[in-house]
């Protein structure tokens, strides 16, 4: 007896999904076909972008090649052309490099090219510092010390990464505006500073080596 209610609880399952099958079915085959259209698509997105990091990561390579031979024409348009062609990540990183190429042949152009950066949130505050920096030092000689201290005093608080370089570039610049005081601020921090590196804590001990002297003269 439990064998024929099992067969008529199959006949009736079978029947319930042939109507199901005959209402939906036409539907159910879209959405299976339009499953494998994406999962397709997705990865046929992900081998272009593979492809294209890696293209990018080659010639950022080919730049720094070119800058390391002493190319640098070469290597500032190579950075340039991926500063605009390539992925978000090589794109901000050429950005900077493009501006170092220029710094020596063109420090103008290449104040521009940092302030531009600095100024873009896009592109994180690591790289905005790192920009921010970078211009100041090329303008130490001839921006007034209030002028970098206005740009570069955020920078200097614990947590910011250039904070040492930041610094440095202040008590440079005030000890040359012949402020005494301020270049003895910038100094103080760097030298109680367990986290200054070495490099930048030997500048600044022949700095105020060099600002003594000059006093006692």
């Amino acid at each position: 007896m439990s064998d024929i209610f099992r067969e008529v609880d199959e006949e009736v399952r079978r029947e319930q999904l042939q109507q199901l099958w005959g209402r939906y079915g036409t539907y159910l085959l879209i959405l299976a076909v339009l499953i494998v259209a994406g999962v397709a698509g997705w990865r046929g997105y992900e081998y272009w972008a593979a492809k294209k990091a890696a293209e990018a990561g080659s010639a950022f390579e080919s730049a720094v090649t070119l800058s390391q031979q002493g190319k640098h024409a070469e290597a500032g348009e190579a950075f340039a052309k991926l500063s605009t062609d390539s992925g978000s990540g090589y794109r901000q990183l050429a950005r900077i490099r493009e501006a170092g190429e220029l710094a020596d042949r063109d420090p103008k152009a290449a104040i521009k090219l940092y302030e531009g950066i600095a100024a873009d949130g896009s592109v994180g505050q690591v790289l905005q510092d790192l920009a921010t920096v970078r211009a100041a030092l090329l303008q130490v000689d001839s921006a007034s010390y209030e002028e970098l201290r206005g740009r570069l005093e955020p920078l200097t608080v614990a947590e910011r990464p250039f904070r040492h370089t930041a610094r440095e570039v202040l008590a440079l610049s005030a000890s040359r505006a012949g402020d005494a005081a301020n270049a003895k601020r910038w100094s103080d921090m760097i030298l109680t500073d367990s986290e200054t590196p070495s490099g930048v804590r030997s500048r600044i001990e022949m700095l105020m080596a060099l600002a003594a002297s000059e006093s006692k003269g």
